[in-house]
């Protein structure tokens, strides 16, 4: 399951006290609903957008939240006292890619340095206003410790793009960087069916290493073959299929539990290791790979050493 978040921009008002504590009516009811956590976006910044996140373990709680009667009362009533949105609700699904010209980054701050931090994100948004389609950003500070949340918005994609791969940018992010406990991290990354993750990193796009990929698949592709030929070969012959056509429909049904159960499920406990970024360094590369070496050595074990398993001698 891949947490979702739901962002929600607004316009400034001059009753910010009222609008906190309307907020905060927003987060009781997100958290009696189940959310994992509630943000408020920080508004003490003239250039920042006013806003509120909720996150929850699925997408489909997040959506059961915002069509639920309490939330639209809680709108209304914002929506009465002059709280009105700038954007639709921006949904933000873990392992997916944002909206089209949306930036989500996430930033481990340093302790005692959100002053600072605050005051580089400032720095980046007045270089920001100053290319074509940008439309605002909003910092969401941790509801309770860890990491904070920064939300980025362009009228296009391309616009977007623009942005991330400019000089001005690459020439500010030091200065941001420096009251981090670890570098950034831009929300934008799926993973295909097949083991390879893709990610954007300053613009640019990256993909799991094919070594790794290939690796991923065969870790599945043995174990199932081997499972199918064993269990599913005999209950074609006993049905007299025809071995050139066994072999297709067993070739169908491994495409399909690999592509729909074992590969998700594979790739999702080797993420990390999968991950074009996070998974980049010399010593998570290797680790990972022992770890896959180890689990083909088990299977070699387990098909090479237990006869009943053995389509080959099993009949014998």
């Amino acid at each position: 399951m891949h947490t979702a978040t739901a962002i929600s921009m607004f316009h400034p008002v001059p009753d910010r006290a009222g609008f906190a504590a309307w907020l905060d009516d927003c987060a009781a009811d997100a958290h009696a609903a189940g959310c994992l956590e509630a943000r408020c976006a920080v508004t003490g910044e003239a250039m920042l957008d006013w806003g509120f996140a909720t996150t929850f373990a699925t997408e489909d709680q997040l959506h059961d939240w915002l069509d639920s009667p309490a939330w639209k009362r809680l709108v209304t009533m914002g929506e009465t006292r002059g709280y009105l949105r700038k954007t639709t609700d921006l949904v933000v699904v873990d392992g997916g890619l944002p909206p089209a010209g949306v930036g989500v980054f996430r930033h481990r701050v340093s302790s005692g340095k959100e002053a600072e931090f605050l005051a580089a994100q400032h720095e980046l948004i007045e270089l920001t206003t100053g290319f074509a389609g940008f439309e605002g950003t909003g910092v969401f500070p941790p509801e309770t410790g860890g990491e904070w949340l920064s939300v980025l918005r362009f009228r296009t994609g391309h616009q977007l793009l623009n942005w991330l791969r400019s000089r001005e940018r690459a020439a500010a992010l030091p200065g941001l960087r420096r009251n981090l406990v670890e570098d950034f991290a831009e929300v934008t990354h799926t993973t295909t069916p097949f083991g390879s993750t893709v990610r954007t990193e300053n613009g640019a796009t990256k993909v799991t290493p094919r070594w790794k990929t290939a690796m991923i698949v065969l870790l599945v592709l043995y174990p199932t073959v081997l499972t199918l030929s064993r269990f599913l070969g005999p209950v074609m012959d006993g049905a007299g299929i025809p071995q050139w056509l066994a072999l297709w429909l067993s070739q169908i049904c491994s495409v399909a539990v690999m592509t729909w159960f074992l590969m998700p499920l594979v790739s999702g406990w080797f993420g990390r290791w999968l991950d074009p970024i996070e998974g980049a360094g010399v010593k998570a590369s290797v680790l990972g790979a022992g770890v896959v070496l180890v689990v083909y050595g088990a299977c070699l074990l387990l098909f090479g050493s237990v006869k009943w398993l053995q389509f080959w001698d099993y009949n014998h």
